[in-house]
């Protein structure tokens, strides 16, 4: 069993029921995705609270695929939420399920309903069904087919399976109370028509059950203990409750918990399909979407989302959390685990007047300072480097302490150096830096104790690797982006300068090999991962983030005040 977890409200229920014996001893979750798009960050919350609940509790966990929509549902959904699911760190073992694989029980159920007077099939329309259903304040109407006979019911159904009728021209309904407060419970569809191919059953059906049927029956089937959903489900819960009780099958207990909502980020799956498929991003794994195949691209590591997940909670109240404290815990496992390269990403030519022609260096760089057994490693140092356009100014600012005339700095793990002048080109603008530097420096420190102000990073230019950078920034302007003014599509709240992409970058050579995935500090710049698009000779590096925590600052403000 691991270590006891945050305490939560679900998981103060599943120590009760342990304590009452109420499943013989048992912990059993789902975790039950549509396969009719890619996870997004909002998943993440609910994979590591059923994964990691069943496994405090020495439980089990299913995946399961709940693919009863064939227009929306492709393979290759399924196979990106298997991947994203084990990227996180959890495994369902063999206990790989869909609800399609209940087809068959599912119609037999249905069939007992009708037998049993608690389902009918109707003729009305889509339209019609909505128009009888009533509103919150006022009861729905009766379906004018309400009443059929069983037999009737039962030889309709059937029919509609051989697929006599076309899309839309019947639906299976429950038979609850259309008086309901409870919209849900007014005479729920239970099955529709769909001639449409499934991406596993192919054209053995052509009805198919809803969310709402298929749900509850088939965690019943796997004998969940604690069916964990969010709070848009709570109203459905009556109904999950109805079909269990009227068929008479093992009953699984449905518990509701906040989603995860994040400020700049939307997380509804129709307007991230509409991002995709309008072009304003480059699929569902690009870096600046919150997909969780995004993310993984941009370099978010999985310890660090299971640390954001623990830190916010569990409650029964929506709120939003400020992206801010989700960079925050993936800044924090990086800086402990994401190993130390110097890179340029503006570069501006320096030479070293008084270094030796020819002459190459290794200068010993720390791989992580916050991590000792990671070591050290070998940087080449030479006559002429790159340095970053902004550590340098030819007529400094007041409090700007880096490289400019007659000004003297540090090159991290280097020496000492001077500007002595500049070369510009034929716009005047600066294209070269000339220095000299101090022998007496080597590895950045004076024996004569003189101090400089600033330390500035460097590659050597003739071992210098090109690289192309992409920095990336929030998707969205508004901290609420779903906020649209005037009525106009959410896509107005899209910031323009999301990406930036940065070409004839220079790269110290110990990132040669670094395979796709990789993460690394540059240092001063922030933090980077290697795209997949990153090929020998052509690497690409994503800007995970930059190095400012805003979200550490303020929590240090807070702490600072109330001491």
């Amino acid at each position: 069993m691991t270590p006891a977890g945050p305490s939560n409200f679900i998981r103060d229920i599943i120590v009760d029921d342990l304590k009452t014996n109420k499943y013989d001893g048992r912990v059993h979750t789902r975790f039950p995705p549509e396969p009719n798009g890619y996870l997004h960050i909002g998943h993440a919350k609910s994979i590591w609270l059923n994964f990691g609940l069943a496994a405090e509790f020495g439980g089990k966990t299913n995946l399961r695929f709940d693919d009863t929509n064939p227009e929306k549902e492709e393979q290759e959904y399924v196979d990106s939420i298997m991947d994203t699911v084990r990227w996180l760190g959890y495994d369902w073992e063999d206990r790989l399920f869909y609800a399609s694989d209940y087809f068959g029980q599912l119609y037999e159920w249905a069939l007992q309903l009708i037998r049993s007077g608690k389902a009918y099939v109707c003729d009305l329309t889509a339209d019609e069904v909505r128009q009888y259903r009533g509103t919150l304040t006022e009861p729905g109407k009766e379906s004018p087919y309400r009443n059929r006979s069983v037999e009737e019911n039962l030889d309709l159904f059937q029919r509609m399976k051989a697929g006599e009728f076309p899309d839309g021209a019947r639906t299976l309904r429950a038979k609850i109370d259309m008086a309901s407060k409870n919209l849900n419970m007014r005479d729920p569809v239970m099955y529709r028509i769909l001639h449409a191919s499934h991406h596993r059953t192919g054209d053995e059906w052509c009805i198919y059950p809803m969310y709402d049927f298929a749900h509850g029956q088939s965690d019943s089937v796997e004998r969940i203990t604690h069916s964990i959903c969010t709070l848009e489900f709570e109203d459905h819960r009556p109904l999950y409750d109805w079909y269990v009780e009227q068929l008479g099958i093992y009953h699984p207990q449905q518990i509701e918990f906040d989603r995860l909502n994040i400020t700049y980020t939307l997380l509804s799956k129709r307007k991230l399909l509409q991002l995709v498929e309008q072009g304003h991003v480059h699929g569902w794994d690009d870096p600046r979407m919150p997909t969780l195949s995004g993310i993984r691209r941009r370099g978010f590591t999985p310890e660090a989302l299971r640390t954001f997940c623990a830190s916010i909670g569990v409650s029964k109240t929506n709120g939003t959390v400020e992206l801010e404290l989700l960079e925050h815990h993936v800044r924090e496992d990086l800086n402990k685990h994401a190993a130390r390269v110097m890179a340029v990403l503006r570069p501006l030519r320096v030479v070293i007047e008084n270094y030796p022609e020819g002459q190459v260096e290794q200068m010993e760089a720390v791989n992580n300072p916050e991590d000792p057994s990671a070591g050290t490693r070998q940087v080449p140092f030479s006559r002429v480097l790159y340095i970053e356009q902004d550590d340098f100014r030819e007529n400094p600012p007041k409090q700007y302490y880096r490289l400019s005339p007659g000004r003297e700095v540090r090159l991290r793990y280097g020496y000492f150096i001077t500007c002595t002048g500049v070369v510009k080109d034929d716009k005047g603008e600066v294209v070269e830096v000339r220095c000299t530097y101090d022998p007496a420096t080597h590895g950045g420190n004076a024996p004569d104790g003189r101090k400089v102000k600033s330390t500035i990073h460097w590659v050597s230019a003739g071992h210098a690797l090109d690289a192309e950078v992409r920095v990336y920034d929030k998707l969205f302007t508004r901290e609420n982006p779903g906020e649209v003014p005037d009525g106009r599509d959410f896509t107005v709240n899209l910031n323009p300068n999301s990406l930036e992409l940065l070409t004839g970058c220079k790269l110290e050579p110990s990132v040669a090999a670094a395979p796709a995935g990789s993460r690394f500090q540059f240092e001063r710049l922030g933090y980077f991962c290697v795209d997949p698009d990153s090929k020998p000779g052509a690497l690409v590096f994503n800007r995970t983030l930059a190095l400012k925590d805003t979200w550490a600052k303020i929590e240090k403000k807070a702490a600072g005040s109330k001491g």
